[in-house]
């Protein structure tokens, strides 16, 4: 099973469940635990490889990743846990393995807020993901890691954001990153399905104003699927939204959480 730290308030039986992104780990929610905590129990996650998840739980996990797979993770805990209905908080690679949970056990999924969501690769992301694959086994991954990490956030402001995702992928292996950069090849087909199909799951997107590869793609999703999802973009924000401005995230998710308890 994945690694997991809950954070409990007695005073409430609704929980919050927060997933990372690929190369990040539950540590990327440090500003957003003290809020949350006022109002919810918490649930962060290490996914496969990521964090906590120590050596042992890399091994088990031998097989092809799948973002179905992924999410099979996540509902293992929620089982062990009790916990049979969750609101959950993703960023980047996360709103994907969130999307997924939602797609096939939407009983467990109070709401959804996303983060930097991915709802489509774009031709600057589709290259990224050509260039990973033609020297993923070339290059020392935490090379091709900054690479990525400096093209989805270029500001100064996303700095912090920038260092904090390659300060955690350092945790990672070679291997272990080449498994998750591998399920870019179901990416695309995904990624459709989900523009395509709308879930009967209330949704926030959290979108940074400066997330110009992920935004365009999520404002015309949003525009379609009006009856469950809202948008709220932040102004002089990057991809990283939880990170760069967690006030108004903080603030936005909580309010959003509560009108849909």
């Amino acid at each position: 099973m994945i690694n997991y730290t809950i954070y409990k308030n007695e005073n409430s039986n609704q929980w919050v469940t927060f997933v990372h992104g690929a190369g990040g780990s539950s540590s990327i929610w440090f500003k957003q635990i003290r809020d949350f905590q006022k109002h919810y129990n918490i649930l962060l996650l290490d996914l496969r490889g990521h964090g906590n998840s120590n050596e042992q739980i890399k091994r088990a996990f031998h097989k092809k990743y799948t973002f179905k797979s992924i999410a099979n993770d996540v509902l293992e805990v929620l089982d062990f846990l009790k916990i049979e209905a969750s609101h959950f908080v993703g960023i980047s690679l996360g709103t994907i393995v969130i999307r997924q949970l939602a797609e096939t056990h939407p009983e467990r999924v109070k709401s959804m807020i996303l983060g930097g969501a991915i709802l489509k690769m774009n031709f600057r992301s589709q290259i990224l993901m050509r260039l990973g694959n033609i020297f993923k086994y070339v290059l020392p991954y935490l090379v091709l890691y900054k690479f990525f990490a400096f093209v989805i956030m270029p500001n100064k402001n996303h700095k912090q954001s920038r260092l904090l995702f390659i300060n955690e992928a350092k945790k990672l292996y070679q291997k272990e990153f080449i498994r998750w950069f591998k399920l870019t090849a179901e990416i695309n087909p995904i990624l459709k399905w989900f523009r395509q199909v709308e879930v009967n799951v209330p949704t926030l997107y959290v979108m940074g104003e400066e997330d110009y590869m992920f935004l365009p793609s999520v404002r015309k999703v949003v525009e379609k699927h009006y009856k469950t999802s809202k948008l709220f973009v932040i102004e002089h924000c990057g991809h990283v939204v939880n990170v760069e401005k967690p006030i108004i995230f903080n603030n936005q998710v909580i309010s959003f959480i509560n009108a849909t308890s």
